[in-house]
């Protein structure tokens, strides 16, 4: 019998590619890692990992065993989530990851309405980036995340994750109230400074792309990841920028919000199988409970 835990650490060779990063992953030593794998190739009878250079691969079997090794822990997750369901009350630590805009506007009347109706429940936040979020459900770090991405720089789906949709945002472009839009308003900036995301992140794509979209490149002048603070700056005139109807509530003087055709998708996702755990699919409920109101206080 194979050792879900070995195949687990296959799992995430797989994904990270070094013996060192999985022992990060897991705080063992590299060692460690190498002698679970080592006993799990002896467990398997076959070739899993093979030397590549310095590194090390898997091998077709080792790859094949990576898929199966999915479908296990799905299930096992789906086990779980039958035995949950057999209990009475909820109970337990539920660690829910969100995005800024998401922690700011959506989460709080979900918690509270949480605690409200299942005392028992342990309710933990985090504030993650949504590229972070796939990696921190399969590590247990996260059981629930809200994650998003753009019509304009979509993100494929993860399949160790199984997720509904929430929202779709309108994007808009922020600019100084006296600068003119006109009937295109991203290639009116085109001469304009921009305020974007770091680079790397998602936000700083999506205005690569929309800038790409109207013909002209991306002039960014100013790089802030929190949308108060790029509001802000396009207030004192330092430039325009994208910001998504979440990150545009109550907007300061002086800015001027144009809606574009272009949209941000919300997603709330959990570890694949693990939908139907009681304590998921409250968070799910709730969360979802939450940003209706929201939405409905916004029109």
């Amino acid at each position: 019998m194979l050792d879900v835990r070995r195949l687990r650490l296959l799992r995430d060779l797989a994904r990270l590619g070094t013996i060192a990063a999985v022992a990060e992953a897991h705080t063992y030593s590299p060692s460690a890692v190498s002698q679970q794998l080592a006993t799990l190739q002896r467990e398997a009878g076959v070739p899993l990992i093979e030397r590549t250079g310095r590194g090390v691969t898997l091998t077709p079997a080792g790859t094949a065993l990576v898929r199966h090794t999915e479908t296990v822990l799905a299930a096992l997750e789906a086990a779980s989530a039958t035995l949950a369901a057999a209990r009475t009350g909820l109970h337990g630590t539920v660690r829910i990851g969100a995005f800024p805009t998401a922690v700011r506007t959506l989460l709080p009347a979900a918690l509270v309405a949480l605690a409200r109706d299942h005392p028992a429940l342990d309710l933990t936040v985090t504030e993650l980036d949504p590229v972070a979020m796939p990696d921190a459900l399969r590590e247990r770090r996260l059981d629930v995340a809200l994650l998003h991405d753009y019509d304009l720089a979509p993100v494929a789906p993860d399949p160790t994750v199984d997720s509904t949709p929430l929202l779709d945002e309108t994007v808009y472009l922020a600019v100084p109230d006296d600068f003119p839009v006109g009937d295109d308003p991203v290639h009116a900036a085109r001469d304009a400074d921009w305020i974007v995301g770091t680079p790397g992140t998602l936000c700083h794509t999506v205005a690569i792309r929309v800038c790409q979209a109207a013909g002209h490149p991306l002039r960014a002048r100013h790089h802030a990841d929190d949308f108060t603070a790029v509001l802000a700056l396009v207030a004192a005139g330092q430039g325009v920028a994208l910001v998504p109807q979440l990150g545009a509530v109550q907007p300061p003087l002086g800015v001027r919000l144009v809606p574009l055709a272009s949209r941000r998708r919300t997603r709330i996702a959990y570890r694949r199988g693990s939908g139907d755990h009681p304590a998921v699919a409250a968070c799910v409920a709730a969360i979802r409970t939450a940003t209706t109101a929201f939405l409905a206080e916004q029109a």
